[in-house]
């Protein structure tokens, strides 16, 4: 009895305990904001930018948290460009680095090697109750030179382009940073984005040949060759090459033609033939009196600024015959120089006295390819 006497005590203890407990949500919002008038931004600093605050406070001397808000200079914090916890949440500071103001300066439209102003305020939270207090505080930033937002990916823009700038033309990711396209261009002009819906970041070559950040446009002139444009973020630089019109798919032993693929817009290529392997004992392949084997290896050869590249098989790997469901990776094109016996794939032999339609695709699916279709037999 007396054990059950204890109990109920203790539960009316925790009962009152409950009710005279009340949550007090009573704080005070930052009544001063400090950070520094001018920052020179450089991305790969390690030391921090501190903005700090003070004044106000939780009433019985509990956690306020708080939270910084970042906008562009005549924002009213309404969609703001960044919102970022103070340090451990509760710090009346905030440590900030270089990179991270950075990116807030772009999306406020400050552009590399330009000026301009950003500004903040705090908000304070306790209980689930938010204020924000009506101080703010400015800062100019002065961005470096570079381009420190990479895309993931890139679209040709312009006048000069296949389509006369209606739509973005996808580039092909070569490596990361770096970005190569084959087209036509005619006179006009070209620029690049990073997307062609949403949010997008416009790109441009400028006088001095930089790869810029910013609205702006480069003019070209026409060519009656394929164009490959390679874009190097990690360079801010862009290279031209000119690709000839047309190429050709060739018989490793022989360097006779399967097919002569003429460029067809979008970055393809295409072309017919009659495919025989060179067989020495079918006179009518063609093969040559010195061949001794059943030649059924090719591979390509591209004109690049007047000279013969060779268009094949990733580096060190030896002829190899298809057997079926290959990745579209085993048909990826590489460019290397001229070496007679490398980069050469074998035919499946299911092509042998077969017409086709012979395609290069310079941008599928982040891989330059190739492929055989409407294969037909013939005599």
């Amino acid at each position: 009895m007396k054990k059950i006497l204890w109990i109920c005590s203790v539960l009316l203890a925790m009962v009152s305990c409950q009710e005279d407990y009340e949550l007090n949500t009573d704080f005070a919002v930052p009544t001063e904001l400090s950070s520094p008038a001018s920052i020179q931004l450089n991305v790969s600093s390690p030391t921090p930018v501190v903005l700090s605050w003070s004044g106000g406070g939780a009433a019985d001397g509990g956690i306020v948290l708080y939270e910084v808000l970042f906008d562009k200079a005549d924002g009213d914090f309404s969609k703001p460009l960044a919102t970022v916890k103070s340090d451990l949440g509760a710090a009346t500071s905030l440590s900030i680095t270089h990179a991270a103001i950075n990116t807030i300066a772009r999306n406020a439209g400050i552009y590399p090697l330009e000026t301009g102003d950003i500004k903040w305020t705090v908000n304070a939270s306790k209980g689930g109750v938010v204020k924000r207090t009506d101080k703010v505080a400015t800062i100019t930033v002065t961005r470096g030179e570079g381009i420190d937002n990479i895309p993931a990916e890139l679209y040709l823009y312009g006048s000069a382009t296949e389509n006369s700038g209606q739509g973005g033309i996808p580039f092909r990711c070569v490596e990361e940073g770096v970005f190569q396209i084959y087209t036509k261009l005619s006179a006009g002009n070209i620029s690049f984005k990073s997307a062609t819906t949403g949010e997008t970041f416009s790109y441009y070559i400028d006088d001095s040949s930089k790869l810029r950040e910013g609205e702006g446009e480069t003019a070209v002139a026409a060519s009656e060759e394929v164009t490959r444009l390679t874009v190097n973020f990690n360079t801010m630089a862009m290279t031209t090459e000119k690709i000839g019109s047309s190429v050709r798919c060739i018989w490793g032993a022989t360097f006779g033609d399967i097919a002569v693929l003429e460029y067809a817009g979008d970055g393809k290529f295409v072309g017919e033939g009659d495919i025989r392997f060179l067989d020495p004992s079918k006179p009518e392949t063609g093969a040559p009196d010195w061949l001794s084997w059943i030649e059924e290896r090719y591979y390509f050869l591209a004109k690049v600024n007047g000279g013969d590249m060779c268009w094949g098989r990733g580096d060190g790997v030896s002829a190899e015959r298809p057997v079926g469901g290959e990745p579209a990776s085993f048909y990826a094109l590489y460019e290397f120089q001229w070496s007679q016996w490398d980069h050469l794939w074998k035919m499946k032999g299911s092509l042998d006295y077969t017409h086709a339609t012979i395609t290069i695709d310079t941008n599928s699916d982040g891989l330059m390819i190739h492929t055989f279709t409407n294969v037909t037999p013939i005599n």
